[in-house]
């Protein structure tokens, strides 16, 4: 018997639904962060990323059957992504898989690659 995926094993799509839409809420009030998002509804760019992590950590592929491959660094290269943008990401991410109330080691490995993932997206030193 093969052991679950991360995916699954953290409670699935409801567990990175929740995640997601906690992060949002901090980032709509955002100063910083929320001018990043050109949509007055935040809510397409909760799907995107809700898709991103569900496929990242082993769920479906939905998100690159719908939107190729994920070019993180390609896709946010329009935007000024400096360590102040990056450090408000992470308050609100911070926020977000704390809310969770994961396992330590589920929540520390989850927490580990967002975090890897936001410091490579840094693409400004202004």
């Amino acid at each position: 018997m093969t052991a679950p995926s991360f995916f699954d094993a953290i409670g699935g799509e409801p567990t990175f639904r929740r995640l997601v839409a906690r992060f949002y809420e901090g980032v709509a009030e955002d100063p910083l962060l929320r001018p990043m998002y050109p949509e007055q509804d935040l809510g397409p760019a909760a799907d995107r990323l809700t898709l991103f992590l569900m496929q990242y950590w082993g769920g479906p592929n939905t998100y690159s059957s719908t939107r190729g491959h994920p070019r993180l660094r390609m896709r946010h290269a329009p935007f000024k992504v400096d360590p102040a943008s990056r450090d408000a990401w992470l308050k609100h991410m911070r926020d977000a898989v704390d809310s969770l109330e994961l396992p330590p080691e589920q929540h520390d490995e989850l927490w580990n690659y967002l975090e890897r993932a936001a410091y490579f997206m840094v693409n400004s030193m202004e």
